[in-house]
Order: structure tokens, then C-alpha cells, then sequence
């Protein structure tokens, strides 16, 4: 019996990460691929000038630029990623993304678990 854990992608077979997502005219689009009390992890498309605003998470969130340039602000300061950059936005500190052309991130939610 197979445990897929994750949903959304497809197992045993080489996959695109930015292809999983479409960038759509005036939307943010995101597909989950796993979300439990321990991980989240997420495709997103941003087109232009779409954002998420200020927010904080209760885990550490991992986002890597897929395609495009993405804006993300942390605590205050403000971070341009390029295609293939990584940046780790810490649990607690608010954070918001901003698309200043459309991009594609993936997104990593590590949540602390108790011991």
C-alpha cells in the first residue's frame, strides 16, 4: 500500500516546480503540496503587482524564487530575490511578498513541534 504524502505533484517522475503553477492575469495562484501540523509546502504565481500582505507564521518560512523577481519584506527590511535565490524568513517576524514583475516562489513552512 502506498503512503503518498504529498498531493499535487506527481510521484516517481521528474517534475518542473514552476510549472505547476500558472501565472494569471490580477491573481496570486497557489497549489499545496503538503500541509500538516510539522510542514506546509506551497507553489505560488504571482502576476504583477499582486501581493500578501504583512503577516507572521509560528514557523520558519523558506521561500525559493522559481522564476521571475520577487520582493519580500522582513521585519522592516526589504529583500530582492532572483531566480534561484533562497531566503529564510524567521517564525514570529512579520513578513509580506510583493511582486514588482511576476514571479513563481516555493514556499517551505517549518512548524516547531512540541517535545
Amino acid at each position: 500500500m502506498e503512503l503518498n504524502i504529498l498531493k499535487n505533484i506527481p510521484h516517481e517522475e521528474a517534475v518542473n516546480l514552476k510549472e505547476l503553477v500558472r501565472i494569471q492575469e490580477g491573481q496570486v495562484v497557489s497549489k499545496t503540496l503538503a500541509q500538516n501540523n510539522a510542514v506546509s509546502i506551497t507553489v505560488f504565481a504571482f502576476d504583477k503587482n499582486e501581493e500578501i500582505g504583512t503577516h507572521d507564521s509560528s514557523g520558519d518560512a523558506m521561500v525559493t524564487v522559481l522564476e521571475g523577481t520577487g520582493s519580500f519584506t522582513v521585519d522592516g527590511k526589504k529583500y530582492i530575490l532572483n531566480q534561484g535565490e533562497t531566503l529564510v524568513m524567521p517564525a514570529k517576524k512579520p513578513h509580506s511578498v510583493f511582486a514588482e514583475e511576476a514571479f513563481k516562489m516555493l514556499l517551505v513552512v517549518v512548524f516547531p513541534q512540541n517535545k
